[in-house]
């Protein structure tokens, strides 16, 4: 059965979802458009129960573009799309976040969604329409899925807020946010704005919210058209001896060690002993109260000495002491109070060859960041279905395994690496001044030195320190926080600056970057279903607070921008050249400007419109590759003296000397020595020598039409002289 469904969003914003067309053998499809863009999801969830030891949702969301959904070919030698660029994976990530927290607690079956664009107007973007999508298909299969989730992008132009702008509009917005959720909550954020306020976020999420809640209710007519019946599944239920002996074993021990601040690597070996000893003397009592032949016989026998049961159960408990000590008390882990943020040190210019660098550490968590700069040259060539510029400010986010204390295989960028630099990259971007301005490609890279939350606003923090350390000349300083939320029933606190066991065991990250005057950046996971408005309010206050406090220690670091360029940056000088004169300073297959770049150092950049830049690290660099560019335009003119390379010599008439680029002249026998008489020009003169020559005389030859230029090495002795002479008759006056 196709079941076809049109939403109208107002301000020409038409969305239509269709399913039973497309892709029938897969547990659930569904294909969203908006104008000419169209997005397929399918989904399929294994039917094989998963295994009796599993304690995790096998989850896979994919999202992949298609160039022939706009007509293009992929860029490459196979022409065909390979590896996800980092959109597709950045758009996966929108995806899966909103999608993971809704499946019921205990589902483990292996499950992947797969988003492909066929089809790309290039003017509306795709990402927030595979949300839907992904959501829709899942609600037509029989997979559970209790509440539909849908995803809109808000912008904001001229005051006014739009759902779904596309790349035109966005252009003109001060807000780029994107939002998932259900009908009942929001349960993922994420976006950039130009130093909004906190009233102004809160009026963006619940305007996106509003179009998200007719969204998800189409999707809920279309499943109860549908009508499919849900695959059984019943979550694992642990016998309540098992959950009793458990918490008698382990729970005052971990509520004392809750209630003890210590460093994360030796909380970590406490809790470990803690887990070890409570998982034997549970898995030795249960042994002993029952015969094997009961526990083989019996499920719930069997889950007693069921050591990944026993382990999840001692975990419950941990989460459930952490969560009532700051509930009850207001304490954490730490021993800090709810809204104190750790302690923060800062080091600048830590690496000397850098172009700008910092050392951001704040409480346990350190970063490393370096600014490279570089000329135009070095900017990422981008191609995706709706962007073709090249990107001149990027920063890159690494996270090694020794940041944790563990060992790891050292692969490529991992997508959590990629959403984490590029949350980062988005916040310092809104404050990076212009290519007018700052005609640089800016490279940052922020290292991961050690991790117990929040390692991405550290990456804020320390890429904005380095930045100003390298002089460049940011607007603002921008700083970032994290935040947590612990939530049972209508009891909540919300927690600033957030540890890793935080993250681990609460209900939300909600991360929030930005200057003095306002955000930049944010993104948040909840992991609860039902968000009041009013505790993101007092999330984004006490973010507000949190971020000014740490731009108080970054403002003590360093007040503002370092006045000049690192010392190994390179400097960037920029003349106009006439457009005619391009292929001369470029020469016959690149030959004039490989050879400037090779005897001065300097990299030299030519547009289309006769801009010739000069990017060196020295002064004396650049001074010559100025004085070649100069020379190679320069026009010949009577009586000034050049440095010529001899071309070639005829004995008994003289030599032939390039003074110019491409312009050779005749110095005369005669016009060799002021001292002597000349009998044979190679006794003088070698062909490659370089000498100094004064331009004497310039005619035309009435028989060819061409320009003859007379040089003189004679003259230039009879200038020295003169010279000599003048001064040694200011000495003896």
């Amino acid at each position: 059965m196709i079941i076809n469904k049109v939403i109208d969003l107002g301000q020409g914003k038409i969305i239509s979802i269709e399913t039973g067309k497309m892709a029938k053998q897969a547990d659930g499809s569904a294909v969203v458009r908006l104008g000419d863009t169209m997005v397929l999801a399918t989904v399929v969830s294994s039917k094989t129960p998963p295994s009796p030891n599993q304690d995790y949702f096998p989850l896979q969301v994919e999202y992949r573009e298609k160039y022939s959904a706009a007509g293009k070919f992929p860029g490459g030698f196979f022409k065909r799309e390979s590896r996800p660029s980092e959109k597709e994976i950045l758009s996966a990530r929108l995806i899966d976040r909103a999608l993971r927290p809704l499946f019921p607690d205990g589902y483990y079956y292996e499950t992947q969604v797969i988003v492909s664009v066929i089809s790309s107007d290039q003017l509306n973007d795709s990402d927030v329409l595979g949300g839907i999508a992904a959501s829709a298909a899942i609600m037509v299969s029989d997979i559970p899925f209790p509440n539909a989730m849908s995803e809109v992008r808000v912008g904001r132009i001229n005051g006014e807020f739009i759902v779904n702008p596309d790349i035109n509009e966005l252009q003109k917005s001060d807000l780029d946010i994107c939002i998932g959720g259900t009908a009942h909550t929001v349960c993922m954020l994420e976006g950039e704005m130009k130093e909004i306020s906190e009233t102004e976020m809160l009026e963006a999420i619940k305007f996106g919210h509003d179009a998200i809640r007719r969204i998800c209710a189409v999707q809920d007519e279309m499943a109860a058209e549908i009508a499919r019946a849900k695959r059984p599944f019943t979550p694992v239920a642990v016998p309540l001896e098992l959950t009793e002996k458990v918490r008698q074993l382990c729970e005052q021990r971990l509520k004392e060690l809750a209630y003890n601040p210590l460093a994360k690597e030796i909380r970590a070996s406490e809790t470990a002993l803690i887990y070890n000893e409570t998982l034997k003397a549970a898995l030795d009592h249960f042994k002993e109260a029952f015969q094997s032949e009961e526990i083989e016989a019996d499920p719930a026998k069997a889950l007693c000495t069921n050591e990944h049961i026993i382990k999840d159960e001692i975990h419950s408990i941990e989460k459930k002491v952490m969560r009532r000590m700051i509930l009850d008390d207001g304490k954490r882990l730490d021993g800090r109070s709810l809204e104190q943020v750790r302690p923060i040190s800062i080091e600048l210019g830590v690496i000397p060859r850098a172009h700008g660098s910092a050392l951001f550490t704040r409480g346990e968590t350190q970063a490393l960041v370096t600014v490279t700069l570089g000329t135009k040259k070095d900017a990422q060539s981008v191609d995706t279905l709706t962007d073709t510029a090249d990107k001149r400010f990027m920063l890159h986010y690494n996270f090694p395994p020794f940041s944790v204390g563990e060992t790891g295989r050292m692969g490529g960028t991992s997508r959590r690496e990629i959403g984490h630099g590029n949350l980062a990259e988005r916040a310092i971007r809104m404050v990076a001044p212009s290519e007018q301005e700052f005609p640089y490609t800016v490279r940052i890279v922020s290292d991961i030195l050690e991790s117990n939350g929040s390692s991405s606003m550290a990456s804020v923090c320390g890429g904005t320190l380095a930045l100003m350390d390298g002089g460049v000349p940011i607007r603002k300083p921008v700083s970032g926080i994290a935040m947590g939320l612990i939530k049972d029933g209508s009891e909540y606190a919300v927690l600033s600056d957030i540890l890793g066991n935080e993250d681990h065991l609460g209900d939300m990250d909600f991360k929030v970057s930005g200057t003095a005057d306002g955000i930049t950046a944010c993104q948040m996971d909840i992991k609860i279903d039902g968000l009041d408005y009013h505790i993101l309010e007092n999330a984004l206050e006490q973010a507000r607070k949190g971020r000014l406090h740490i731009l108080g220690k970054m403002e003590e670091a360093i007040p503002a921008s370092r006045e000049e360029l690192a010392a190994y940056a390179p400097r960037l000088t920029t003349i106009q050249i006439p457009v005619d004169a391009i292929g001369l300073i470029i020469g016959k297959g690149g030959e004039t400007i490989r050879s400037i770049t090779e005897e001065t150092g300097a990299e030299i950049n030519i547009e289309d419109d006769g801009t010739v830049t000069i990017a060196c690290s020295n002064v004396e660099g650049t001074h010559a590759a100025l004085a070649t560019i100069k020379t190679l335009l320069a026009k010949p003119e009577v009586g000034t003296t050049y440095l010529g390379k001899v071309r070639d010599i005829r004995d008994e008439l003289g030599a032939f000397v390039e003074f110019l680029p491409k312009t050779d002249g005749l110095v005369h026998i005669s016009e060799i020595s002021a001292t002597e008489r000349v009998a044979k020009v190679s006794d003088h003169l070698k062909i490659g020598d370089r000498i100094k020559v004064k331009l004497v005389d310039v005619r035309k030859d009435p028989r060819t039409g061409k320009t003859r230029f007379a040089l003189s090495m004679r003259a230039v002795e009879i200038d020295a002289a003169n010279g000599a002479t003048q001064e040694n008759n200011k000495e003896n006056q």
